[in-house]
């Protein structure tokens, strides 16, 4: 089974996440912004989500994890939970 890692970001609007992600690509590091922001208690982790397989994420966090290109962010990515941003480190 595909397994990933991944970081996130989750925050409650896009212009938030959206805001979030032009800090990133001026410079800014993906964990602090995580530990700063971070509505998802991995924040603490720097937004470490750790390993886990397809289809334990919900689809649209999936979806990007499991068919984006690594070590880039992708988003703002919306679920039910709020606006993301997301990191995946590696995939196999």
């Amino acid at each position: 089974m595909a397994r990933a890692h991944a970081l996130h970001i989750l925050v409650e609007t896009k212009d938030e996440a959206e805001k979030l992600k032009e800090q990133l690509t001026k410079g800014a590091k993906f964990s602090e912004l995580a530990r700063k922001h971070s509505l998802c208690p991995s924040g603490k982790k720097g937004g470490d989500l750790g390993e886990f397989n397809r289809g334990q994420m919900v689809p649209a966090f999936d979806k990007v994890v499991f068919g984006k290109p690594t070590l880039e962010v992708h988003g703002p990515v919306k679920t039910q939970f709020g606006w993301h941003l997301i990191k995946t480190l590696s995939r196999s």
